[in-house]
């Protein structure tokens, strides 16, 4: 209800058309009967023809208010799928889980055709019960209470199921979900599983998730035996109370043709709404209850990363890592591994290490988008990562650069400045100012990285993730867009490097692989890593002025070379500088 109060006038003309309907529900019972009593029964033939075509036009004016009524439920229901997917993305943005695709894909559909349907029968049968109570009433006012009664007792035997039946669908509906994702593990680490030779422990596993969703399935399975029994209470029971009572009616002042027309009105329209709401209401309601729920919940989803209010990040930590390990299946070797990290408000963090170490996976888990094994990762303010691939969407300029900003666009000239800084402002000139359409097809890698730049400095986020943002920019462009944000104030900037320059820049640096991990700033590194001087090409010679004078990359064509320094394998695998003095410098070189 929270979701359709708000939408009162869609609700006003799916009322008025309903009316329609009540009216040929009326009309069905009480002109059969009227056909009879005071037509074929009296005699009267052509009066007998005029009430049934009576009813007939009222077929007619109500097949009329149906399809109205399916555009004003159109008009209520639409509305509450775009705000479901507008929940769906604020809580992934804010606390990314697994489970975010499935939410916005799959979930979202499921509540907009259920409620959809549930809309439709739930009015049917209002509409339907109101023409034909007030029909039994017109027609003897002693039928209601023989048709009302077993008919309001089946309908409140079914209402009483509804909430244990909501429980028992989502712990079903939780149990799938918890077999879907053992198995999607368990497929994806197949190789690993075979390799660790786990594969009766991950099949035990397995097999207990499935015996969790049988004994739920049981458990719904029970429940719906009750809904049955419901709808024979308020279907046929009050059919053969209504036969049986048939000889006390009649000698009651109940016409023949009355008794037809509360017949008619059970068999051709009570009935068949009952059933109908109670199968809606049933599995569908139950359906949408646990998935409105799961929708709109604001509490901790599974798989989310767990925030301890013990240990959260002090005043001055902007994210905090504590212990995170993470590994891409069961069995696989992890990709972080105990990993204790801290970035300050302000501060300006470098991650180099090869391709494919896992410098992406440790920004997502900053983010967020990935939840840790075990750890904790800790966050004291909103976020922001901006990927190698931008992301760009056919819009206004404007409307893509403040796409982050919650509380509304901010001002031009505010934007403007935003792209000053990082280095967008001649491409958003060019495409012809804020108010220009962008096109993605249109743009270059590069000119959707500066796009997307723009749009994380504009956006309200103290803590700024740069996966490879900028790896389609010029070294120039690639600097000013990092100098922006490490200036910008109160900001924490992690960078994932793939340039030397972007560690040079960074006040620390986190290596990765090699022997583990390594940090520190870009000249202590130099000093003591020659893993890190691998990655970055530099020799402590060129930095620190060896005294050995050995070129990192010595070489034929080198200004003194006499063919007798060469380089050989990555600077790890050769003698370290000091070995060269003490077996002797050959020509002082």
């Amino acid at each position: 209800m929270r979701f359709v109060r708000p939408r009162w006038r869609a609700l006003l003309r799916l009322a008025a058309w309903s009316a329609l309907e009540a009216g040929e529900t009326f009309l069905l019972g009480y002109a059969l009967a009227r056909a009879l009593d005071r037509g074929f029964l009296a005699g009267h033939t052509g009066t007998g023809l005029g009430w049934l075509g009576l009813a007939a036009f009222g077929v007619l004016a109500g097949s009329f208010g149906t399809g109205r009524v399916h555009l004003a439920v159109a008009a209520l229901v639409e509305p509450v799928r775009d705000d479901l997917v507008r929940r769906v993305v604020r809580r992934a943005l804010r606390a990314p889980d697994g489970a975010a695709v499935s939410r916005l894909t799959h979930q979202v559909e499921i509540a907009r055709d259920t409620l959809a349907g549930l809309v439709m029968v739930s009015r049917t049968f209002v509409v339907t019960a109101i023409g034909a109570l007030i029909g039994l009433f017109s027609l003897a006012p002693v039928l209601l209470p023989v048709v009302a009664l077993p008919l309001a007792a089946g309908l409140a035997l079914f209402l009483a199921t509804l909430r244990p039946l909501a429980r028992r669908q989502e712990v079903f509906l939780a149990a799938d979900e918890a077999l879907a994702a053992e198995l999607g593990l368990a497929v994806g680490g197949l190789r690993d599983i075979t390799a660790a030779g786990a594969q009766d422990r991950v099949a035990e596993d397995v097999r207990e998730r499935i015996d969790a969703e049988f004994q739920a399935s049981r458990a719904l399975a029970r429940w719906g035996v009750l809904r049955t029994l419901a709808a024979g209470i308020g279907g046929r029971l009050t059919v053969v109370l209504l036969l049986a009572a048939a000889p006390w009616l009649l000698d009651h002042g109940v016409t023949p043709g009355a008794f037809v027309g509360a017949l008619a009105y059970l068999t051709q329209s009570l009935i068949p709404a009952l059933q109908s709401l109670m199968q809606g209401l049933g599995t569908s309601g139950a359906r949408l209850f646990v998935v409105l729920r799961r929708l709109t919940a604001d509490g901790e989803a599974q798989g989310e990363v767990r925030t301890d209010p013990s240990g959260a990040p002090g005043p001055d930590e902007a994210v905090r890592l504590r212990g995170v390990t993470f590994a891409y299946g069961p069995g696989a070797a992890p990709v972080v591994d105990h990993l204790d990290l801290t970035v300050p408000h302000g501060g300006h963090l470098a991650v180099v290490g090869p391709s494919g170490i896992g410098k992406s996976t440790l920004a997502e888990l900053m983010a967020g988008v990935r939840a840790p094994d075990s750890g904790e990762v800790l966050r004291g303010c909103a976020r922001v990562l901006v990927p190698q691939q931008a992301y760009v969407f056919t819009d206004t300029v404007r409307t893509n650069l403040a796409y982050l900003c919650p509380d509304g666009p901010p001002g031009d000239e505010d934007l403007l400045g935003c792209c000053t800084a990082v280095g967008a402002r001649e491409l958003v000139e060019r495409l012809g100012g804020l108010d220009a359409t962008l096109s993605p097809s249109e743009l270059s890698a590069g000119e959707r990285q500066l796009i997307a730049l723009a749009r994380a400095y504009a956006a309200p986020a103290p803590l700024v993730l740069l996966d490879e943002a900028t790896c389609h920019l010029d070294p120039a462009a690639e600097a000013r867009a990092e100098r922006a944000f490490a200036r910008r104030p109160g900001t924490a900037l992690v960078v994932v490097a793939h340039r030397t320059g972007s560690a040079g820049r960074a006040r620390q640096v986190l290596v990765l692989g090699g022997d583990g991990v390594e940090r520190g700033t870009h000249d202590e590194l130099l000093r003591r890593s020659a893993f890190y001087r691998e990655l970055t090409g530099l020799h402590p010679s060129l930095a620190l002025g060896d005294t050995d004078g050995v070129h990192a990359v010595a070489g034929a064509g080198l200004t003194g070379d006499r063919r007798h320094v060469v380089p050989h394998g990555p600077v790890g695998q050769v003698e370290a500088v000091r070995d060269v003095r003490d077996r002797g410098a050959l020509g002082g070189e």
